[in-house]
């Protein structure tokens, strides 16, 4: 449920309408404060405005419906909050399928998840998948050939990817956050968005690396990674 409360000030205001000749309509001075409660629940439950004065309230519900919607669902990406691992016997197995339509903006057609799933020196399964937006978390692709594979939108937090063969792959925004990369290659990879605060970094290969300058940025504080990898990335 997503509400909030306006308090009005007693003093006079106007509203301004959206037009080439601006118009202003005065509302009459108000002689005590008011509240306005807008109320908006997901599902089959009831939606209820709770309003004092007729005159404000399609702007006032208007604006704050807008609002309950945008102040809902996005905490759920910003929080991490994941959904309950997957009980479906042969969940590991979707990696080597991929997603059918998973693209660059991480559209998929079944959700994969792969979360604790063990890829260990896996040399033909995952090259030149699209995973795209899967859920990896806890997962182990030590040693794994990965080249080519389109991991747009992924979480990997955690992963670990000690010596895994990234080049020519798309990694875009990824979260790699805390997660083992150690020896990891990333030859012609894209890494554009892809984040990897707390990473572990050592001995990764960053050979004609594409990334975006702030992104560049943000990868050059991470002290783990060696001498020659800064010195692929260009960090100063």
């Amino acid at each position: 449920m997503a509400a909030l409360s306006i308090p009005l000030s007693p003093n006079s205001f106007c509203l301004r309408s959206f037009t080439p000749k601006s118009q202003v309509f005065p509302i009459p001075k108000l002689h005590s404060s008011i509240t306005i409660t807008c109320s908006a629940r997901d599902g089959s439950e009831s939606k209820r405005s709770i309003f004092h004065f007729k005159e404000i309230k399609n702007v006032a519900c208007g604006i704050l419906a807008v609002w309950a919607l945008t102040a809902t669902s996005p905490v759920i990406a910003a929080n991490q909050r994941l959904p309950p691992l997957s009980t479906e016997p042969n969940r590991c197995e979707k990696a080597f399928v991929g997603n059918t339509i998973g693209q660059a903006n991480g559209v998929y057609d079944k959700p994969i998840d792969l979360r604790f799933c063990d890829y260990t020196n896996d040399k033909s399964n995952l090259k030149g998948k699209s995973l795209a937006a899967a859920l990896m978390s806890n997962a182990k692709f030590d040693g794994a050939d990965m080249t080519e594979v389109v991991m747009s939108k992924a979480y990997a937090a955690g992963a670990s990817f000690k010596g895994v063969d990234f080049s020519n792959a798309v990694l875009d925004r990824v979260n790699f956050e805390k997660a083992d990369l150690k020896g990891a290659v990333f030859r012609n990879t894209v890494l554009s968005g892809s984040t990897f605060n707390q990473a572990q970094l050592e001995d990764a290969v960053f050979e004609d690396t594409i990334i975006g300058y702030i992104d560049l940025q943000k990868l050059c504080t991470n002290t783990s990674i060696s001498a020659d990898g800064r010195a692929e990335l260009g960090c100063r």
